[in-house]
């Protein structure tokens, strides 16, 4: 907790506001590829990136 709490921090001091959808984006890919890993969706999944 206390990362996310500096990471917020800095992103309000610094103004990089622009960092907060790169962030998302990311995350929720991740979360795709980790959640269909395992599923039979799997190869068609990983076609699209």
């Amino acid at each position: 907790m206390e990362t996310l709490k500096e990471f917020g921090l800095f992103l309000r001091t610094r103004k990089r506001y622009w960092l907060i959808p790169v962030l998302l984006v990311l995350l929720f890919i991740s979360i795709i590829v980790v959640v269909t890993a395992s599923s039979a969706l799997a190869p068609f999944i990983y076609s699209l990136f």
